[in-house]
């Protein structure tokens, strides 16, 4: 009498036979225990098949060859989160030696203290006959500070609170071009003071003086 065909893919836990050769595994999710348990059963089947009905071996083989694809990218997997654990550590190495460095950050908030000097640059796409910076305070109020007329191109400010009589504070900054352009691109610059990583993991916090505590991918520019 022949054995109806068993394999690991059709069945929760097998049948304990005379002639099974090992027990199968305890993580029942692993790629190599799942691999074990088809040989355990493919070698109990051969050893209690019927030898004048021999089972067909073309079916084991393709099984086999498939729970050795499903190891493969199970190794895969494992490669590409070591990779990721390496990239994340390599990245937080590199971004500690940006302690005292200056970095521009594309951002409108900037804080300034009472004798704070904040400098930064506008990016033009075209020229324009007038720019000016707008700084509006957490209480609403607006200072304008021209910069005059600049063509296409990088146009580097800087805002001294004491000059301006600006008191200490948040604030929120924006540029006014020539009538029909679109609002160019800012960046604020400031010395990189202190770098943290998460307990809970994701990108390392940069801590820009003037700007604030800012993820390490919002840094636009290294170096004045």
């Amino acid at each position: 009498m022949s054995l109806a065909q068993y394999t690991a893919l059709n069945g929760d836990s097998p049948s304990t036979t005379a002639g099974s050769t090992g027990g199968v595994q305890a993580n029942a999710n692993s790629a190599d225990a799942l691999q074990n348990e088809f040989l355990t059963l493919m070698v109990a089947q051969i050893q209690n098949q019927d030898p004048l009905n021999p089972l067909d071996g073309t079916e084991y083989v393709g099984q086999l060859a498939q729970f050795s694809q499903v190891q493969s990218t199970e190794n895969m997997s494992k490669m590409m989160q070591n990779s990721m654990v390496l990239m994340d550590n390599m990245q937080v190495l590199a971004t500690a030696g940006l302690v005292g460095q200056t970095v521009y950050v594309a951002t409108n908030e900037m804080t300034l203290s009472e004798d704070g000097v904040q400098s930064g640059k506008i990016e033009l796409e075209h020229a324009s006959s007038q720019v000016n910076l707008l700084l509006e305070d957490a209480y609403g109020r607006k200072t304008k500070v021209p910069l005059g007329a600049h063509g296409a191109g990088d146009v580097d400010f800087t805002i001294d609170a004491e000059k301006l009589g600006l008191p200490k504070g948040e604030y929120t900054v924006s540029v006014e071009v020539q009538k029909g352009q679109s609002q160019p691109n800012m960046l604020l610059a400031g010395k990189v003071e202190q770098v943290r990583v998460p307990s809970n993991g994701g990108s390392a916090l940069v801590n820009v003086a003037g700007v604030g505590s800012i993820p390490f991918y919002q840094i636009s520019q290294f170096g004045s």
